[in-house]
């Protein structure tokens, strides 16, 4: 699917795009198109700022995280896409010979924690949470740690996104692998077998507001958006691990416009774009001065952990092969 925005128009732009703009970006034209895995609503939130801003158009082909390192990969000869916006940090290093290191200007602003390696840049800090349908599963009584969820009570009431089709998945299954270490796939395939899997990590927390299932592994901000909206819905961080792991924005190598790219790639790590995200859609900034969503705990106050990296594993194509073979799918 294409999303496409145009610049916008008039006087409000214009004073946008004077305030700004550096000299580089006010020589650059054209379009930068953008591989996204964000949300649709988020794109449609911050294209159009982004465009105002900087007067380049953008044209965003949204897909799954899996889908765009496999076209990324499958273009490598000729790269249509100028950015990868959006996927798992996890992802972008696995693919890192197809990116060009790229440093952005506010690049000391980014919290140290979440800087893995130079060929691409931590874009937000994403927290994996469960979230709980409360009108079905009290608090009380639902999971705290990810071992519970592998209770075989728990059968057909926990959703999650497929590996091989979402970055956040493929975290989630990083996360499982890494607490549990020489026993990981043993427990992966415990918890798997309580899951109803959906094509999206979006539609995770749909499918727990709806009461479809009582409970989903999820993003922070997917659920906070439903709890937000009046969703029946808590959010609880695992007490034996709670993921929170860099997701990026990269440049691709030999991209048609290079410098569209970076312009993008500093506008998306500017602090105005970051409160956006932070204020309004609930992702957490990982710029040292910027606090949490409205709402949500420090991270200093969870038992936070980093998944090791797929490389680890044996590399993405082993673990999805082990994935299949441990969900049957």
């Amino acid at each position: 699917m294409s999303i496409r925005r145009r610049s916008l128009m008039g006087l409000a732009a214009g004073l946008a795009l004077a305030t700004f703009m550096t000299p580089v970006a006010m020589a650059q034209s054209g379009t930068v198109v953008i591989y996204s895995a964000h949300k649709s609503s988020i794109i449609d939130r911050l294209l159009p700022l982004f465009e105002a801003e900087t007067g380049l158009d953008a044209e965003v082909i949204k897909m799954g995280s899996g889908d765009i390192a496999r076209r990324a990969r499958a273009e490598a000869d000729a790269p249509a896409a100028d950015v990868i916006w959006s996927i798992a940090g996890s992802q972008l290093t696995a693919n890192s010979d197809l990116l060009e290191p790229y440093t952005p200007a506010d690049f000391d602003m980014i919290d140290p924690q979440f800087i893995r390696d130079a060929s691409w840049t931590p874009y937000t800090a994403v927290v994996y949470v469960l979230a709980v349908n409360t009108d079905i599963l009290s608090v009380e009584d639902a999971p705290k740690t990810w071992t519970e969820l592998a209770d075989p009570k728990w059968k057909g009431q926990i959703a999650s996104a497929r590996a091989d089709s979402s970055g956040s998945a493929m975290q989630q299954l990083q996360t499982v692998l890494t607490l549990f270490g020489d026993d990981g796939w043993d427990q992966y395939k415990e918890i798997a077998a309580n899951y109803v899997f959906t094509d999206s990590s979006g539609a995770v927390p749909r499918f727990v507001a709806d009461g479809e299932t009582s409970m989903g592994v999820t993003l922070e901000d997917n659920a906070l958006e439903y709890v937000k909206g009046g969703a029946p819905m808590a959010i609880l961080h695992m007490t034996d691990g709670t993921p929170a792991t860099p997701d990026g924005v990269a440049l691709v190598k030999n991209g048609p416009n290079p410098e569209g790219a970076k312009i993008f790639i500093d506008w998306a790590m500017s602090k105005s774009t970051q409160e956006i995200l932070t204020q309004e859609i609930g992702r957490r900034s990982v710029r040292v001065d910027m606090a949490g969503p409205p709402g949500t705990p420090d991270l200093s106050s969870l038992n936070t952990m980093s998944p090791l990296p797929l490389s680890d594993f044996g590399g993405v194509e082993t673990v999805l092969e082990n994935w299949r073979a441990a969900t049957g799918n």
